[in-house]
């Protein structure tokens, strides 16, 4: 039972760790930009300070984390949900991948192209996921409601400031 217990504890921290480990490899990229490209850039009213996106970044990658130990608790054995868990490792890595894209190379377009297949795979990931462990469905819904944000900022900013598309 101990043993058992050890093991899903193992688990969770590993899934969580997973998914930080990918907002900190995002966050490469973004830091060293946010003081000083995205401080330059025209935003919306709408946009939320600087130092609200860690955070808020923060609690959704643990989200992230508990939702993949719930699917992997399910065993990957299964088809569903060794579909969703691919699913789940395409959109971690669009994430990490859209903060190389907007802030690593400073390009709102390719940002913005990032984030709109980052939603639609992470639309994917939820409704699959639903159907393998609701409860690890559910935990996404923060996730995706914040990047139904993101997507409509990162548009609005890349319609704002139409030279920093960095396709030059």
């Amino acid at each position: 039972m101990v043993k058992k217990t050890l093991g899903k504890i193992i688990l969770l921290l590993l899934a969580i760790g997973i998914c930080l480990l990918a907002g900190y490899i995002g966050s490469i990229f973004t830091i060293p930009a946010i003081p000083t490209w995205y401080a330059g850039l025209a935003k919306p009213d709408f946009s939320p300070p600087a130092w609200v996106f860690a955070p808020v970044w923060t609690v959704l990658y643990i989200l992230m984390g508990i939702s993949l130990f719930l699917l992997l608790r399910q065993g990957i054995k299964n088809k569903k949900v060794l579909f969703a868990l691919v699913l789940f490792i395409l959109q971690l890595i669009l994430n990490t991948g859209w903060s190389y894209l907007f802030f690593g190379l400073q390009s709102t377009f390719l940002g913005f192209m990032g984030i709109i297949a980052l939603w639609l795979v992470l639309l994917c990931t939820m409704i699959q996921e639903f159907r393998v462990t609701v409860a690890g469905g559910a935990l996404l819904i923060p996730y995706f409601l914040w990047v139904t944000f993101a997507t409509y900022l990162c548009y609005t900013v890349m319609m704002m400031n139409p030279v920093s598309y960095g396709l030059s």
